[in-house]
């Protein structure tokens, strides 16, 4: 595309020269005579350049300068001054001008200062394609894959809270994905082109973690042969992503807590607060308000922490996603290795969906990426799959539970009145209320403790389930 500058003065001199430079160097020149009429052509228009005298009628270069740049305008502008003093010149580099040149000037000093300012523009074009790329190229890698309803409320959770500057907490099973959500919400946030910095609390010994959190001064320890920034640090201006954030140690845990809260620490051994501006997202595999009950965990963190939180189900809750999920791997690993396409036989498929997934989807991942390195075959087979029978999941009495009630509740009619927490829950307090007195032999004082309630409520509950306890005798 053809340059395009705007030269604004009102000295029809100065306008003719300026002309027969942009015309010799095949620019094409557009003029404006007044401040008022540059402004708003400049915020109209595309110029690739601005040639703007301070003194012009209606407005001066310095106002419009301001005006331009307070209006979100990119164009590089160059000021010329026929007062080379230093609070114009000042002035006008406060107010955003590229560059300055004193009247009367030397044409082929400007000509320099137009070339200049010219490539310059080219290259910012450059550097904002190249992010942008950069971006569109990140959240492919970053892609989270699943058509199920659990995942698409994932989906529209991060989409809401991704843009709010908020803490989020995000609780899943090991492999069920919780770094990928984290860097979901970082890069669909106004903080995607700050860094994105990682710390796994599991991952790194207790005597370390301050000083990998924090950093550390030079001297501070033995060994410690000069300074260092830590992940906090490193995370000015962009997202921390603390994973199992329930295995950091409690008295790091306080550090953290003001941190956070003050938006400020002190390295190890120093002396003087640093200052950052890092968004907090925490990852964890456990129950924390459980372990704030055991007191491994402090509460006022867990609630500074959990403004929103992220559930994500393990695999074995969403197996429609696994056919989803084996396609984006088989796809993505032909991308990478060169290889002939690969494809899952039937039986292979429905492996997949009858394995309970302890690993959840980074086992998925595993298991197809070996399969796909060891097989010469593009249709894949049961037997390639080799799925680790002995480490098959035991699935939780939860899991159980919920597995039973899901056919029954998808056979509901949602708009109609079904009553079904009264409906369900004597069907799972009779059977329990049953087996505990099997094991007690009818004892009934110790069916209570054992249930942990009250006898009377125990007699309550058999009378009206209609439980014949001397069937337990």
């Amino acid at each position: 595309m053809k340059d395009r500058v705007l030269i604004a003065d009102d000295d029809e001199s100065i306008l003719w020269v300026l002309r027969q430079m942009l015309k010799d160097k095949k620019i094409e020149a557009v003029e404006a005579r007044d401040g008022k009429a540059a402004a708003a052509m400049l915020k109209a228009e595309d110029f690739s350049l601005a040639i703007m005298d301070i003194r012009m009628p209606e407005k001066d270069g310095l106002d419009v300068l301001k005006e331009i740049k307070d209006a979100g305008c990119r164009t590089p502008i160059i000021i010329m001054t026929a007062q080379g003093t230093m609070k114009n010149t000042v002035e006008a580099m406060k107010r955003g001008a590229f560059d300055y040149i004193t009247k009367p000037f030397d044409i082929a000093e400007l000509e320099i200062l137009v070339d200049r300012a010219l490539e310059h523009r080219k290259l910012k074009q450059e550097v904002s394609s190249l992010k942008t790329r950069l971006k569109e190229h990140t959240a492919r890698e970053i892609t989270f894959v699943g058509k199920s309803k659990p995942v698409q409320d994932v989906f529209k959770t991060v989409g809401r809270v991704a843009p709010k500057d908020v803490s989020v907490i995000i609780q899943g099973e090991s492999g069920t994905g919780k770094e990928l959500v984290a860097k979901l919400i970082h890069i669909n946030s106004p903080r995607n082109e700050g860094p994105f910095i990682a710390v796994n609390s599991a991952a790194i010994p207790k005597e370390l973690m301050e000083s990998e959190l924090f950093g550390y001064e030079k001297g501070a320890f033995t060994g410690a042969a000069e300074t260092r920034q830590g992940k906090f640090e490193l995370a000015n201006n962009g997202t921390l992503f603390l994973d199992e954030i329930g295995d950091m140690p409690l008295d790091l845990q306080s550090k953290l807590l003001r941190a956070i809260q003050s938006q400020e620490f002190y390295r190890v051994g120093g002396k003087l607060p640093i200052k950052v501006d890092a968004r907090i997202i925490a990852a964890t595999h456990q129950d924390l308000e459980k372990a704030v009950e055991e007191k491994r965990f402090r509460e006022d963190l867990l609630y500074r922490l959990n403004v929103v939180a992220i559930k994500l189900p393990p695999l074995r809750s969403r197996r429609e996603d696994i056919p989803i999920l084996a396609e984006y791997f088989l796809q993505r690993f032909q991308d990478e290795m060169g290889i002939e396409p690969r494809m899952l036989s039937s039986k292979a498929l429905e492996a997949l969906k009858a394995y309970s997934w302890p690993g959840n989807v980074r086992e998925l991942e595993n298991i197809l990426r070996r399969v796909v390195l060891l097989s010469q075959s593009p249709v894949l087979s049961a037997d390639d799959l080799a799925l680790p029978q002995k480490r098959q999941h035991k699935e939780s009495l939860e899991d159980i539970i919920a597995n039973r009630l899901e056919g029954f509740i998808n056979t509901i009619d949602v708009k109609g009145k079904h009553e079904l927490y009264a409906t369900i829950l004597p069907f799972m307090e009779r059977p329990l209320i049953g087996l505990v007195l099997k094991k007690t032999g009818g004892n009934q004082v110790k069916t209570a403790e054992l249930l942990g309630i009250n006898r009377n409520t125990l007699r309550k509950k058999i009378k009206e389930l209609g439980i014949n306890v001397e069937e337990f005798s």
